[in-house]
């Protein structure tokens, strides 16, 4: 396996690896392009998206500027918005189901890093998915940690850092977000 395929496996990797740099650099130049399209319309904005996720619904609209590592890992639904200065790492994958709305200055993080000092200082680091369900609204400068699924319908309020899962339909707010009573 080389590095980037452990990369996708969630398994540990030298993000340093010449495949994973090439990636980013390929991702880097995406997202100059992509951010340079405020006065576009967000159907004039589709193609560009489709060129770089995995897969994007119908009705999407990402306002930039938007920041991803790698833009491969992400797959949004039909009618997803997500607001100004986005950021999602998705050394794994990113889903995002239909219709969820999340605000500006969120941030969704797959990259993790070991808790053993040794590893880490060696540079290696892992990926946990990210799974949002539809209907979700996350609140402006929320932050949503690796390996969290939130259920369709939920509500996550503003400035939260999601740490745990979400169920369907629950509220969580808070440092660390908590299902509100």
């Amino acid at each position: 396996m080389n590095e980037k395929d452990k990369m996708l496996a969630g398994a540990l990797y030298d993000a340093s690896a010449p495949e994973i740099q090439a990636d980013q650099l390929a991702a880097h130049a995406w997202l100059a392009r992509y951010n340079a399209t405020t006065a576009l319309t967000s159907a004039e904005r589709l193609p560009l998206l489709r060129e770089r996720f995995a897969s994007v619904g119908e009705r999407v609209d990402i306002r930039p500027p938007f920041h991803c590592d790698y833009g491969y890992n992400i797959s949004v639904a039909d009618g997803v918005f997500i607001n100004f200065n986005c950021i999602i790492l998705d050394v794994v994958a990113v889903t995002i189901g239909e219709a969820t709305q999340i605000g500006p200055s969120v941030q969704i993080l797959t990259a993790d890093h070991p808790r053993d000092p040794i590893p880490r200082k060696q540079g290696l680091e892992f990926g946990r998915p990210v799974h949002i369900g539809a209907n979700a609204w996350i609140g402006g400068g929320a932050i949503i940690v690796p390996g969290v699924t939130i259920g369709d319908d939920a509500i996550i309020g503003a400035g939260s850092v999601v740490t745990r899962d979400v169920p369907a339909g629950a509220t969580v707010m808070g440092n660390p977000a908590r299902i509100k009573a």
